[in-house]
């Protein structure tokens, strides 16, 4: 029994024993299994990975985009002062280096995208993971991308969601950071990223929001700019303001928390406000948009497409204080010439729907297809009466005019006011903002202008207005508009008039003169503007005064066929200039521009300059592709009138400036080295002013498109000479007066100027005056020039009021027969223009 009980129990306790071990063999085989079944899984998923990769991989593109980084980079214009009055290009992009990033400007969108990218390998697992559990609990979706997998979309791939391109995307990630340091990565992706506005980088949209360089930022435009790249549509500070806002307060709270600012800095950035550009890579601070125009025109007929990608730089000559001086001008002048010839009438008229909804579609609709114009916006009126205006703009904003701001429109605020004039709801109108912010009606003028200057020595351009406004039509009026001159053309009668041996004491006859005409029934009878005869006046009088008959005279003394080919020196366009006796007053054509190069001659001594435009081209790598070298001075090899010549006419123009046409300008200006002359053409289609002083030659122009009257009281003084004025007041606010030595192959008779060879050649003493000349000559009070101003009384003042003496029995020279005066012809286009350089 005891045997029995002894086995029983060793049997229990074996049987015990072995319980555990068989447990402990099952537990074994159930981790071989486990082990197995993963080895299993891995083999698998490794083998799904090589044989996706194997598909993928043939099919992922060479990184060369990325390791010979070529941006397009636009082609942008500059001033001769370095700024920016252009930019074409689909792409709007600035090239920065990574070491010329601000380093606030990295640590905001490393914030923001990529926290850890100087850490990981090209993808963030740790982000993956975080952003799927965010993902898989129905949160805000939550992206995954590196930095340097949105360089490889970016460069490479689309947008689509879809798992081939994703696996592609990372597998050029890997491949980018095989071949790239983190550096080169991060300034490509802050070069490259679209950032909304047509701005690629964060250069490019520094500019195009907020006007500036990266550089020039302060904390809350950097994370402002660093909260685009997620998407520019929906975070853009133009069109979505409070999700920019937004955005740009996650991310100075994301870098506060890193620790990158201070609370005081977060504090700060939250509180300032944002000047966001709303016409965001459009405009630029100084309005040259016609010299922007000429210099692509240039650039691209060298370089074709290749201008707009490889990021060209132009600098022009122009001068940025004085461009926009020119600019202002030219507006300001041609409001107030609309201004003084009354309200037309609103532009358009739309049906405003009961529905506010429709009503405000319908209002849009209107506002739309209008062109803007720099300050003269388009809106839609609500309610009308003669004491207030209410309108709205295409912004949404209601303004009111009232008191002043309706005096212009008055005329269609009356009940009894023309229907085509009249202002009710649903009128279309511009209104305007003036410098105290008062609203007030306008209109856009249908008359244009244009205006030029250029450096007297060199031709290099200062300014050019090519019109009103570009926007609005991009006619070049400086280089393209071919107008008849008026009397602005008299000083080169008068320069050929010289060389005959005449001067400026030379006594002329101005009375009425009748000259063969187009037809034997039809005698040709130039009338003065005036329509006053003075019996006898000097020719420097005649030139101050802009007699139309004695330059007629002057010219038929001179020879019409001499002068005619005398023009030719000055750069002017013989055959757009009749060969008759009307080419006295202006009857050709001429441009701006090939005006104010013929007046240079008379600034400058005696030279002719060819205008230029384009000072240097430089490429993308910074190397020089072309340049204009430094100017020498003017060189005699140019010389087409002699000195004493343009220092004579000078002095005429000088006269006129201080006691003639343009009488107003020395007053306005206070100096007394202004030279010019005005130019009214026949009916006064057409107001001149040509001028200049200390080496700046400047012309402007006013006239319509479709040549008719500017008013019967519009002269080239009302028209021209104010825009030249204004212009001048800045150009020359730190130019002291210059005053020019005559030369010494010139004489002063006690009366005026004249060639010694002359001196005593009776037969030039006077044109078309029979008798001898009195003992005290008529001019007895013009004093010999010394360019000082003159004081008492102005030789026109003490011109004698004489009967016009009977005309000589038989004229001096057999008389070509002048036509009938030529029509305006509409602006045209003239060859290309190659004065660019």
């Amino acid at each position: 029994m005891v045997g029995s009980k002894f086995y029983s129990e060793s049997s229990a306790l074996k049987a015990t024993n072995q319980q555990p071990a068989k447990t402990l063999l099952g537990m074994k085989r159930a981790y071989a299994y486990v082990l197995i079944f993963f080895a299993a899984l891995v083999l698998i998923a490794a083998g799904l990975a090589i044989g996706v990769w194997s598909a993928i991989s043939p099919k992922v593109p060479a990184i060369d985009a990325v390791t010979d980084y070529r941006p397009k980079i636009p082609l942008r214009i500059y001033t001769q002062d370095n700024v920016l009055i252009g930019q074409f290009g689909v792409e709007h992009r600035d090239f920065v280096p990574i070491a010329k990033i601000p380093a606030m400007m990295k640590s905001a969108v490393l914030a923001i995208e990529d926290t850890r990218f100087y850490e990981h390998g090209g993808i963030d697992f740790i982000r993956a993971m975080g952003a799927a559990r965010a993902n898989l609990r129905g949160g805000f979706r939550q992206g995954a991308s590196t930095i340097t997998m949105q360089v490889a979309r970016n460069f490479f791939l689309t947008n689509e969601k879809t798992l081939s391109r994703k696996l592609t995307e990372v597998a050029l990630a890997y491949k980018i950071e095989r071949s790239l340091t983190k550096d080169q990565i991060l300034e490509l992706y802050m070069n490259q990223i679209y950032l909304g506005q047509r701005s690629y980088g964060f250069s490019s949209a520094a500019r195009s929001y907020f006007g500036k360089t990266l550089d020039q930022l302060s904390l809350a435009e950097t994370a402002m700019l660093a909260g685009l790249p997620q998407n520019p549509a929906r975070t853009n500070p133009v069109s979505n303001p409070k999700r920019a806002a937004a955005r740009q307060h996650a991310i100075l709270k994301r870098l506060l928390e890193l620790g990158t600012i201070t609370q005081a800095q977060y504090t700060a950035a939250l509180a300032e406000p944002l000047r966001v550009k709303r016409d965001a890579g459009q405009k630029f601070d100084t309005p040259a948009q016609y010299v922007a125009e000429l210099a692509r025109q240039a650039v691209y007929e060298q370089f074709g497409e290749e201008a707009y990608t490889r990021g060209i730089v132009v600098t022009t000559t122009i001068r940025a204080a004085e461009q926009k001086a020119a600019y202002e001008s030219v507006r300001r002048n041609v409001l107030a010439y609309d201004g003084r010839h009354g309200y037309r009438g609103p532009e358009a008229r739309v049906e405003l729907p009961s529905e506010p909804e429709q009503r405000d579609e319908a209002i849009a609709d209107a506002l739309q297809a209008r062109r803007s114009s720099d300050g003269l916006l388009a809106g839609v009126v609500l309610a009308a009466s003669p004491s207030q205006v209410r309108v709205t703009l295409l912004s949404g904003e209601d303004v009111v005019i009232k008191g002043a701001g309706l005096k212009f429109a008055s005329p269609g605020l009356q009940p009894a006011a023309r229907e085509a004039l009249r202002i009710t709801p649903g009128a279309v109108i511009r209104v305007s903002k003036d410098k105290a912010g008062d609203w007030a009606i306008v209109q856009v003028p249908q008359v244009e202008a244009a205006f030029v200057a250029i450096d007297a020595d060199t031709g290099a351009y200062h300014a050019l207005v090519g019109g009103f406004d570009y926007n609005l039509q991009k006619f070049n009026h400086v280089t393209q508009a071919w107008r008849q001159p008026g009397s602005s053309i008299k000083p080169f009668v008068y320069s050929a008039a010289l060389e005959k041996g005449y001067s400026p004491s030379t006594r002329i006859l101005d009375a009425p003169i009748e000259l063969p005409g187009a037809s034997e029934d039809n005698p040709w009878r130039p009338q003065n503007d005036d329509g006053v005869f003075d019996g006898e006046v000097t020719l420097r009088q005649a030139l101050v005064k802009s007699k139309n008959v004695p330059t007629v005279r002057v010219l038929r003394a001179v020879s019409v066929d001499f002068a005619h080919q005398y023009l030719e020196h000055f750069g002017f366009d013989l055959a757009r200039h009749p060969r008759n006796y009307t080419m006295a007053l202006g009857t050709g054509a001429v441009t701006p521009l090939q005006l104010a190069g013929a007046y240079s001659v008379f600034a400058n001594g005696g030279y002719r300059v060819k205008p230029y435009l384009i000072q240097r081209i430089v490429d993308g790598n910074g190397s020089v592709i072309a340049e204009v070298p430094p100017s020498q001075g003017p060189q005699e090899a140019n010389r087409v009138i002699t000195a004493r010549n343009a220092f004579v006419v000078d002095s005429m123009l000088r006269d006129v400036a201080r006691f003639g046409t343009a009488a107003g300008s020395a007053k306005q200006l206070g100096r007394t080295d202004l030279a010019g002359k005005t130019g009214t053409t026949n009916d006064a289609i057409d107001g001149w002013f040509a001028g200049y002083a200390g080496k700046v030659v400047a012309v402007s122009w006013m006239g319509y498109d479709e040549p008719r009257s500017l008013g019967g009281r519009e002269f080239g003084s009302t028209l021209a000479m104010p825009i030249w004025i204004d212009y001048m007041r800045v150009a020359l606010a730190k130019v002291p007066p210059q005053e020019r030595t005559p030369p010494d192959d010139l004489v002063n008779d006690g009366r005026d100027w004249l060639y010694p060879e002359y001196a005593d050649a009776v037969e030039t003493r006077t044109i078309d005056i029979a008798v001898a000349p009195p003992a005290a000559p008529v001019d007895e009070f013009q004093q010999p020039l010394d360019d000082a101003p003159l004081e008492g009384p102005s030789p026109l003042e003490a011109l004698p009021n004489v009967a016009p003496p009977t005309p000589p029995a038989q004229p001096p020279q057999p008389q070509p027969q002048p036509p009938a005066l030529p029509p305006q012809q509409p602006p045209q286009a003239p060859p290309p223009d190659n004065s660019l350089w």
